[in-house]
């Protein structure tokens, strides 16, 4: 026969497995094919998400290579959040190899796509060159209502899968969602102060239509839409042709990006690099881009303080 203490320490045992039980039920088992989705997913999933996120910080998605660790995280996954728009070339044989039964959520449904000149380009995976025809510009996220299109598909696909905590993910979506109109405010707020004849940014590859089509910022880039694509000569005398011509233009590089080029470009135009941008990717925990907002409120300051010197 069990003593008092036993039995209560037994009670107390059964209890505390009973709790964490249910806490790891509770759980929802994510997916984000890169850091940017990762953030929107922890800011809606809060303390009842298992996150992995594929493609990391600082890290570039148009060129990532899938190892073995990733089809074992999306075989566990209850929800794959992806971006759509042909950003992730790595993904169809991914989900294929790990035979996934997790919903696959594009974030991009409900955004109309921006269509890029010459925008088709390749992806490498194993070795092997896959072509992409369209000139869809994938970046969406840079135009914060586009965001909160993302942060809200999340909010949805994360009630579907786990019912029991959708009024979480509500709560935590709606508060984020009015951090993301601020931000948009604050966005077209700093942007329509510069000068109409001063608005013209040139970056290695173009991540930043969005941001051109919603704050009026024109970019321009030698590499088109995917960091895998090369720039001619033609292409960057072409470029510097139409800095000329704008007269006033900032130079940035990428923090995903090897920044020789844009150097040259810089160089040859008689400027010098006004400094990083976090185009398709966060940056560290410590660095200026830790999170959508801090990425967004960083690039906003460096390139409003840029044309503003011009």
């Amino acid at each position: 026969m069990l003593k008092p203490n036993t039995l209560a320490a037994a009670s107390v045992l059964a209890l505390t497995a009973a709790t964490f039980s249910q806490a790891s039920a509770a759980e929802l088992n994510a997916v984000a094919t890169f850091s940017i989705i990762g953030d929107f997913a922890e800011k809606v999933g809060g303390d009842r998400l298992d996150l992995t996120t594929l493609v990391g910080r600082n890290g570039d998605a148009h060129v990532y290579a899938p190892k073995p660790a990733d089809a074992r995280a999306l075989a566990a996954a209850d929800v794959v959040l992806t971006n759509g728009f042909g950003l992730e070339g790595f993904l169809d044989r991914l989900i294929a190899a790990s035979g996934t039964e997790a919903a696959i959520v594009r974030l991009t449904d409900g955004i109309e796509p921006r269509e890029e000149a010459g925008g088709g380009h390749y992806h490498f995976v194993d070795g092997e060159a896959i072509f992409h025809a369209g000139g869809v510009n994938a970046h969406a996220w840079q135009s914060v209502a586009n965001a909160k299109i993302y942060v809200s598909n999340i909010r949805d696909a994360f009630c579907e899968a786990d019912p029991e905590g959708c009024e979480t993910y509500a709560a935590n979506a709606g508060d984020y969602l009015a951090e993301l109109t601020a931000l948009d405010t604050k966005v077209r707020t700093a942007v329509e102060a510069l000068p109409k004849d001063s608005r013209t940014v040139v970056v290695g590859h173009d991540a930043f239509g969005y941001f051109e089509g919603e704050y009026g910022i024109r970019f321009l880039s030698p590499q088109g839409i995917s960091t895998e694509a090369e720039a001619s000569a033609a292409d960057v005398a072409g470029l510097i042709w139409q800095m000329q011509e704008a007269r006033t233009a900032a130079v940035f590089a990428e923090n995903i990006a090897d920044s020789r080029l844009v150097e040259q470009i810089a160089s040859e135009a008689g400027t010098e690099l006004a400094g990083t941008l976090y185009s398709d990717a966060l940056s560290e925990p410590d660095g200026p881009a830790s999170d959508y907002l801090s990425m967004m409120h960083h690039n906003l300051r460096l390139i409003t303080s840029a044309l503003s010197s011009d």
